[in-house]
């Protein structure tokens, strides 16, 4: 992967190999997990992996079906892609961890963490989508390609092998579920530490007034981060920033700018949040 440390490697879950990028070990941390988004694999997530590979060991997978795993045999839904998930936290043996979710990627976290909270530390949540804001579900198409001129222009590269190789008919079918999966009603009701992080750029997400709006419901180990000029692939676009606020959440000190990076990061007080 040309970085010191990492490695790649291909665990058994359900009888097939699913494909895992490995950061360094560290030894005493609780791991982070990347979880990709739709028809994409997790190579556009190694920017802020490798950001917080000094910190834990840190996982990239490929879902079934995505990048370098192969499928079983359908494109699987978000339901059964979160129960590969923990499929791949068991064959790597990790009692717990921290998730960390792009896109549909947030969805499936957000599946773990209610079906198995005691596997979850706490969860990130990086454009968190689907929902009423991503339907109908021509809107949401016409979102996914507003949002293609406002990424850098190096994710193309990156990611369009993944979408080729995906097909349209199950990006087709996929992206409709994603669109009707209830994120922000999921994420109300979260069962563990998450922190919510939103692109002032992205047109997936809704407005942040409405975000505001909800705000009252947030339950108190609920935090929400904006990260201005973002788009939708921040893990890609801005690791600095978002790598910066995932440090700052899981050490329980305030969430700041990271004046290194580019962009601006502010807080949505929603709620406070305190990790076991």
């Amino acid at each position: 992967m040309g970085r010191p440390g990492w490695r790649e490697s291909r665990v058994t879950v359900q009888g097939r190999p699913v494909f895992v990028r490995r950061g360094p070990e560290v030894a005493g941390s609780t791991p982070i997990v990347h979880v990709h988004g739709f028809a994409v694999s997790g190579t556009y997530l190694l920017p802020t992996a490798r950001a917080l590979a000094h910190r834990a060991t840190t996982y990239v997978p490929d879902l079934p079906g995505y990048g370098r795993s192969p499928d079983w045999g359908h494109a699987l839904g978000i339901s059964s892609l979160s129960f590969a998930l923990l499929g791949i936290l068991d064959a790597l043996e990790i009692d717990r961890a921290v998730l960390v979710g792009n896109s549909m990627g947030a969805p499936i976290c957000l599946e773990v963490a209610h079906s198995a909270p005691e596997r979850v530390t706490g969860i990130v949540l990086a454009s968190p989508a689907g929902g009423a804001h991503n339907q109908p579900f021509l809107r949401a198409v016409a979102q996914l390609f507003r949002d293609v001129p406002r990424e850098s222009p190096r994710l193309a590269r990156t990611v369009l092998p993944d979408y080729l190789r995906f097909g349209p008919l199950n990006a087709t079918q996929l992206f409709s579920e994603l669109t009707r999966f209830p994120s922000l009603e999921r994420i109300l009701r979260t069962p563990v530490p998450t922190l919510a992080v939103l692109g002032t750029r992205d047109p997936l997400m809704p407005p942040l007034r409405r975000v505001e709006e909800v705000g009252r419901l947030a339950p108190p180990h609920l935090t929400v981060a904006v990260i201005e000029g973002a788009a939708h692939a921040m893990n890609f676009s801005h690791p600095g920033e978002l790598s910066h606020l995932i440090s700052a959440w899981l050490d329980g000190g305030e969430l700041t700018d990271d004046p290194e990076s580019p962009g601006t990061a502010r807080i949505l007080r929603l709620g406070a949040r305190d990790l076991p």
